[in-house]
């Protein structure tokens, strides 16, 4: 049966990167030691470790479980017959590449048999680089599944989520993101006929907020607005599927009791989730734009200062008052590779073509902007403040090239002429006018 006796299923804890505490029943987190020679209840202690033992304090992730049973009690995992969508990695491509939303399955799936690789930068057995997915769902998991291969940011665009975490529960809905850290046991549920979205699988360091600089100590994605669960568990002796996710490949266990019975539990290694919408928006009140890094939510870093693993960035609702300036995004090549989605309404730099649920990769120095038809409207355009609205853009930025999967560059939805929004752009050049 589900217990808690402290909040509610959805009671949630704020505050980012804090040392979060929670226990479904009253005294069950052990005070002043993390692992007693009896745990209350007769709860057993189990480590839940995101980062290297010897790691800086201020980089350490960490999370104390007490739990029914440890998670050292299952038996050997078996490679499962049916893996991932996907494929593996297609050819290296150095063109821009666009797709239409992907179908729902018209099967009963999963979110896990949902999900299809799109990209990635590096090896799952790498201890760098991402993978991109997107998910399609059309019913809930019965089984409970992890990753050992990196930690999950997830992007909803259509259709709620209920997320079941050792740790607590998760409810999601487009315009929310959740982040699961690598290895946490999670299901899955629906709360919606069908699901669809982006998630980005990090195989880097750990994301975290981005530094504010200049900026200031307010500002972009406020710490206070992350949100973490509170305890609640399941003392069920039923039989129980474990699947995990280890160097890209499936394997799965038969438990005979439910993995979400962690009792209580501290520390910072925790499932956590924002509302895209309460992003602090920082933009010119001047002319010309800030960088687009200036929308960052969060990031992975690198060992070199300032690239980053993987950067999370959004385009959300704003004013746009420049004076002088043109204002949908410039033309410009960049260092980074970019993979973009667009969670709702349209995306101000193309007039058409780039839907809810589709994607784009624009690789290293790989020359875009605006199409021709946002162009010419930008230029003539009555520089007034203007309010972008109901919209939601998102870019999964990488400092290593991405290489779409087989499945990417041979499905339906790849646009083939991606290139021609450019090619209405005329030449406008006069040397006859200033």
């Amino acid at each position: 049966m589900n217990l808690d006796s402290t909040a509610s299923e959805l009671a949630y804890q704020s505050g980012f990167g804090n040392e979060f505490a929670s226990e479904a029943l009253p005294g069950a987190l052990p005070a002043g030691q993390n692992s007693p020679q009896k745990a209350p209840y007769g709860l057993y202690a189990e480590l839940f470790s995101g980062t290297a033992f010897t790691m800086a304090r201020s980089e350490a992730r960490r999370t104390w479980m007490y739990r029914i049973r440890p998670s050292a009690n299952h038996p050997a995992f078996v490679k499962l017959e049916h893996q991932l969508a996907g494929g593996a990695l297609g050819e290296v491509t150095p063109n821009r590449l666009r797709w239409n939303p992907l179908d729902i399955p018209a099967d009963p799936t999963d979110f896990i048999d949902g999900l299809v690789r799109m990209a990635a930068n590096a090896g799952q057995d790498k201890p760098a680089g991402i993978s991109i997915f997107h998910y399609r769902a059309t019913r809930s998991m019965e089984r409970v599944f992890f990753n050992a291969d990196g930690e999950w940011l997830i992007v909803p665009q259509s259709g709620r989520l209920r997320i079941i975490t050792e740790l607590g529960i998760l409810e999601l809905a487009p315009l929310e993101i959740a982040v699961l850290p690598r290895g946490l046991k999670f299901r899955v549920e629906l709360l919606d006929p069908q699901a669809r979205g982006y998630l980005a699988e990090n195989h880097g360091a750990p994301l975290r907020l981005p530094d504010l600089g200049p900026i200031g100590s307010n500002g972009l994605a406020n710490p206070r607005d992350f949100l973490a669960p509170v305890a609640h568990y399941e003392n069920l002796p039923q039989p129980t599927t474990l699947v995990q996710k280890f160097l890209g490949e499936l394997w799965a266990c038969e438990l005979d009791h439910s993995p979400f019975d962690v009792v209580a539990w501290h520390g910072n290694n925790v499932p956590y989730k924002y509302d895209l919408r309460r992003f602090n928006t920082i933009g010119t009140v001047s002319f010309d734009h800030p960088d687009p890094s200036i929308f960052t939510v969060l990031t992975s870093p690198t060992s070199v200062h300032g690239l980053a693993n993987l950067d999370f960035v959004i385009f959300p609702p704003r004013w746009m008052v420049a004076e002088k300036t043109f204002r949908p995004p410039w033309f410009h090549r960049n260092l980074m590779n970019e993979f973009m989605g667009l969670i709702q309404g349209a995306y101000d730099a193309k007039a058409e073509g780039f839907l809810p649920g589709g994607a784009s990769l624009h690789s290293c120095m790989s020359a875009h902007g605006p199409d021709g038809e946002t162009c010419t409207k930008a230029i003539n355009a009555e520089l007034s403040p203007v309010k972008i609205d109901n919209t939601m853009a998102f870019m999964f930025e990488t400092s290593q090239v991405l290489r779409p999967s087989r499945f990417a560059l041979d499905c339906p939805q790849l646009q083939t002429d991606y290139d021609a929004c450019w090619a209405s752009l005329p030449v406008t050049f006069d040397p006859t006018r200033r």
